[in-house]
């Protein structure tokens, strides 16, 4: 294969010019041809080089509002031609081609128009047609043909011709064409993604997801897995938008866990200072207090042995008074809106410690997508955007409003549990939490076991489980995993209902004097 191919002429049409005169100049200085179009060719002769219209090159004005402009035989046969193929040479000859040895594209800013809330017409302006056509047909000839699709790369373009005498080597025209490939696909994905948002279409024949590559990792879950972080575009409030302020970089399993944290406290947007302290991906403890340090350590208190190395979400921006209490044990990550500089300063002694700032909470309710990988394919569904449901009292006695507010808060946490879940709730806090247990039963008891190991740790006479709440995920099959509860001392629980065996419950719900309601909504988590 060809490997150092000269750059005799470029043909550059980007949106984003960012960076572009020093790379046409540094070309220049190489004996570079410059093709551009429109606005770029208007910039790049105000910088004082020479170029040459696409118009020129082609024989035809662009038209049709610019929608025609490229896509002709003298641009793609520049491109694809073969350069060690003597009929294709014969054919370039034959009709007057000269060849494209570098394409420098960027395209329409689709994504951002639609970001911006921009009509259907407008967005559909927006839609790249040429850049997507020439970037295919430069990176299918990377044998001879260089394609730039980032100003990111520019840089190392220079370095390239530097080193090459104006020329650029085979492995780095491979990467570029990878890249470009890459980015046409996660650009088609952005269009049909709108299109089918805008045409009320859940699943079109065809889905795909597109990232654009954030970090590399030491390694994934485990030291044998590779792993890296791609962001997907959308901007949702969280890890990915974060301002890391302090700490190492993050980790596979750091996101993973921090992002199950910031969600969980996103339930808690616009209330009481609230915090959860997540291990593993599940929630050790959650809390709600008059101020943001009360949240923390009433979060904090319901299971002090899993927080030791855990994840700190918060709904409002840390203040010093609670940066002090996390100081205290070894926490991994802390994520908020925002971060006081008092708070930051705390944090700073603590060079291991991790602080993320996001500039606000994502919206709970707010729909987008969720999937999973299976051998062969994956799963697609809904994000469990659900709001609070509409709760049915199913027993005899009825929820006090206190009891009912702690139940609905209950509710909000074990959404984000894994299944089994069961969580106990006392005065705006968890005071136990059974998680991904095969049986509901077996959920029910370890929540009420880590809860009588809070009250030794705290010093405490009784189980704060007594007088508590209990909220599961999904229906009690049959009686035995309230009655636990009940045993452990709840006095009221929020469930889906739904079971076969629903009337069964309710009795002994009524036989054990709770008040129970119904959700009639499910928030399985695998």
């Amino acid at each position: 294969m060809t490997n150092l191919v000269p750059i005799g002429r470029a043909l550059i049409s980007v949106s984003d010019k960012s960076g572009l005169i020093e790379l046409s100049r540094a070309l220049a200085g190489y004996g570079v041809e410059l093709i551009s179009t429109g606005g770029t060719s208007n910039m790049l002769r105000a910088a004082g080089l020479k170029v040459r219209d696409v118009a020129e090159v082609t024989g035809f004005p662009e038209m049709m509002d610019g929608r025609v402009k490229t896509l002709h035989p003298n641009i793609h046969g520049a491109l694809l031609a073969l350069r060690d193929d003597d009929e294709h040479l014969l054919a370039m000859a034959a009709h007057g081609i000269e060849p494209i040895d570098l394409l420098i594209v960027n395209l329409y800013p689709f994504e951002e128009t639609v970001a911006k809330g921009a009509d259907h017409a407008t967005c559909i302006e927006n839609i790249d047609i040429g850049g997507p056509a020439m970037i295919r047909a430069a990176s299918k000839n990377h044998r001879f043909v260089t394609v730039v699709t980032d100003p990111s790369d520019y840089g190392t373009l220079i370095d390239q011709l530097k080193a090459h005498d104006g020329a650029t080597s085979l492995g780095f025209r491979q990467k570029l064409a990878l890249t470009a490939y890459a980015k046409t696909a996660a650009y088609d994905t952005a269009v049909s993604t709108w299109l089918a948002g805008q045409i009320k279409e859940p699943f079109p024949r065809n889905r795909s997801f597109a990232g654009t590559f954030r970090q590399g990792m030491r390694y994934g879950e485990n030291p044998h897995q590779r792993a890296a972080f791609y962001t997907d575009g959308s901007r949702r409030e969280g890890v990915a938008t974060a301002r890391q302020w302090q700490g190492k970089e993050l980790s596979y399993n750091n996101i993973n866990d921090t992002d199950a944290a910031f969600e969980l406290v996103a339930e808690f947007a616009g209330g009481a200072p609230a915090c959860a302290i997540i291990k593993h991906a599940n929630p050790c403890g959650v809390g709600q207090g008059a101020s943001l340090r009360e949240a923390y350590l009433r979060a904090y208190a319901c299971d002090q042995t899993s927080a030791f190395g855990g994840i700190v979400a918060l709904n409002q921006p840390l203040d010093a008074e609670t940066a002090e209490e996390i100081v205290k044990i070894f926490t991994e990550v802390v994520i908020a809106p925002g971060a006081s500089e008092a708070a930051r300063e705390i944090f700073a002694a603590k060079k291991n410690l991790r602080l993320l700032t996001t500039g606000g909470l994502p919206d709970a309710k707010s729909p987008g997508w969720a999937f999973k990988q299976v051998a062969g394919g994956f799963l697609v569904q809904d994000r469990d955007f659900a709001g609070l449901p509409d709760l049915k009292v199913v027993t005899k006695k009825a929820p006090t409003a206190a009891q009912m507010e702690d139940l609905l808060f209950a509710w909000k946490v074990a959404k984000h549990v894994k299944s089994n879940a069961i969580v106990y709730v006392k005065d705006g806090a968890t005071v136990g939490v059974g998680a991904g247990q095969m049986s509901r039963v077996d959920s029910t008891r370890i929540a009420a076991r880590k809860a009588q190991d809070m009250a030794e740790a705290l010093g405490l006479a009784a189980s704060p489980t007594i007088g508590s709440v209990v909220a599961s995920d999904a229906f009690f099959p049959f009686p035995d995993g309230l009655l636990t509860a009940a045993e452990a001392g709840a006095v009221a629980v929020i469930q889906p209902g739904g079971s076969m065996n629903d009337d069964k419950v309710i009795a002994a719900a009524d036989e054990a004097g709770l008040a129970m309601v119904f959700t009639g909504q499910r928030h399985f988590r695998h």
